[in-house]
């Protein structure tokens, strides 16, 4: 896929999400996320450090959560948390929307992938919608699902997806989920919280495992 269009698309989304996030009342960013443990300002802390993480400080974190690679993530988020209030995190997350850098060993999609999902992991436990737009959903889905650090493929294993709101289907299982895109991807990165407004064999047999 072009880079640029994908940076574009990124820088969009990062936007919009800045702007959701400063009508977030005090209250609601102590609320918890869909990620089990993590706040909404954790969540947002976690988002600013996509174009801030070095590797010299990945590794260190590394080293600190003895390998746990989600462990790691975690109290990285958790210390950025701590030394930053809301205004001043939505100020960074404003301030690097365009940028070009992104976390050691991820590839160019993988923050398009970080602002959806993670803007869903917000929006969804305050009761409140942020539309995802359907191109850069289908786009973000079909890269969760190819790459291994989702672990996708073995989430998926016998479940075809099948978007309602979009022409794209995936998957040689025989039990379909079916509903619309940006519910699918929660489900590819693991979140039950898609199953929502998912139906059919495949959403029944995920609910098993997610």
């Amino acid at each position: 896929m072009d880079r640029e269009r994908v940076l574009s698309w990124t820088k969009a989304e990062r936007l919009g999400l800045a702007d959701f996030l400063d009508d977030l009342e005090g209250a609601d960013w102590e609320a918890p996320s869909l990620c089990t443990g993590w706040t909404v300002h954790d969540v947002v802390a976690h988002l600013t450090l996509s174009t801030r993480t070095t590797l010299p400080a990945m590794v260190k974190g590394m080293v600190r959560a003895r390998g746990d690679w989600e462990r790691m993530e975690f109290d990285a988020a958790r210390r950025r948390a701590a030394d930053f209030g809301p205004a001043e995190l939505i100020a960074q997350f404003r301030e690097t929307a365009a940028s070009t850098r992104r976390a050691p060993l991820s590839a160019p999609l993988d923050p398009l992938v970080d602002v959806l999902v993670h803007g869903q992991d917000i929006a969804r436990p305050l009761g409140r919608v942020r539309p995802t737009p359907q191109e850069q959903t289908i786009a973000a889905l079909e890269h969760v699902l190819a790459s291994p650090f989702y672990g996708a493929r073995k989430r998926l294993r016998g479940v075809r997806l099948v978007a309602t709101d979009a022409n794209w289907s995936r998957g040689e299982g025989q039990d379909e989920a079916r509903g619309p895109a940006d519910d699918l991807l929660l489900l590819a990165t693991g979140r039950a919280a898609g199953l929502t407004g998912v139906s059919g064999p495949g959403a029944e047999r995920l609910a098993t495992v997610l």
